[in-house]
């Protein structure tokens, strides 16, 4: 337990330079606020299941079996996922270069040339991998996943991570998320604002993010390949850095996505049982601020593995009843 302070004293059992808290009653404090957020998050998705299930019942009575899905497949433009309407955005050239780069390195492997990759989650299909790197004090360590993934394609698993409507369902610790411009369906730049755990300090994380589909045909027998990129961006025009309660998050993430058929089976004839979604999800994040770096890497080795399995189950419980999606 932190001991009583006088009220004036109150700020050094905050986050900050200063603060007085120890490292692993820090971590106990972080690590109680985030299980409190995913029992929240459990008791909301209980809550709007049972609602669902609910409508279903009672638009099956009224329709046939096939009305309440026509209408859930996204309706989008054929140019979407080739950037062709934000090509004329002044960021434009920042994103095309960004998602090239990234998805160059998604590619590269881990544990080969000495490059540093410590293998630090193993659980089934899903591999976790990070390196240790610090900037000016700073826990900034990448972070690289490889996971797959049954009954899902490329294209379904990054529209949910892409599409605003779906984040808070999958996304814990999210408060408020804004489209701060609205670039292209395929391009949005968002203002994310992160629910406070005490004693760390609020965050918020400004960043553009586009849904691209790969055609340079260099994942061998994949049917198709999807990615999302996110990237912070200190555009004037948006809301600036560490101006209010939050602290600003720099982040880098991609998400890249693979489907993969059986042999004789084309996105004709395929059923869900035959989707498998290859996936690798690389992430660099600056949290900002002044969490204690054995803090940091703790939280990160407990609740990135948390993630991506709550993240892929939850596509996987929203398309299983859905027309397939390429």
């Amino acid at each position: 337990m932190i001991k009583q302070l006088d009220p004036a004293d109150v700020w050094l059992t905050r986050e900050g330079p200063h603060s007085t808290i120890p490292e692993d009653e820090f971590f106990d404090a972080v690590e109680t606020g985030l299980d409190k957020i995913e029992e929240d998050r459990q008791l909301r998705v209980r809550l709007k299941y049972q609602s669902q299930q609910s409508q279903i019942s009672t638009v099956s009575s009224l329709h046939s079996p096939n009305a309440e899905t026509e209408d859930e497949i996204p309706q989008l433009s054929e140019d979407f996922g080739t950037g062709a309407q934000a090509k004329s955005h002044k960021l434009w050239p920042e994103i095309d270069r960004i998602c090239t780069e990234q998805l160059t390195q998604a590619r590269q492997g881990v544990g080969e040339d000495g490059n540093g990759w410590q293998l630090f989650a193993d659980e089934g299909e899903m591999k976790m991998y990070r390196r240790e790197e610090e900037v000016d004090g700073m826990v900034i360590d990448p972070l690289k996943s490889c996971h797959v993934v049954k009954g899902v394609t490329a294209r379904e698993m990054c529209h949910y991570f892409f599409d605003p409507a779906y984040r808070n369902d999958w996304e814990t610790t999210l408060e408020d998320v804004q489209i701060v411009d609205n670039v292209a369906p395929d391009t949005l730049v968002f203002l994310q604002t992160y629910k406070r755990i005490w004693p760390a300090s609020q965050r918020d994380a400004l960043f553009w993010s586009h849904m691209r589909r790969i055609t340079d045909n260099l994942d061998a027998g994949a049917n198709d390949v999807w990615i999302v990129c996110n990237h912070s961006n200190q555009n004037e025009e948006y809301p600036p850095a560490n101006q209010g309660k939050c602290v600003r998050i720099y982040l880098t993430v991609i998400l890249v996505c693979q489907t993969y058929l059986p042999p004789g089976k084309d996105s004709k004839t395929a059923t869900r049982d035959d989707l498998t979604c290859k996936i690798t999800y690389c992430s660099t994040v600056n949290p900002g601020g002044w969490a204690p770096a054995t803090v940091l890497r703790a939280i990160y080795k407990k609740e990135y593995p948390k993630f991506l399995k709550r993240f892929t189950g939850y596509v996987v419980d929203q398309c299983k009843a859905k027309p397939i999606m390429y």
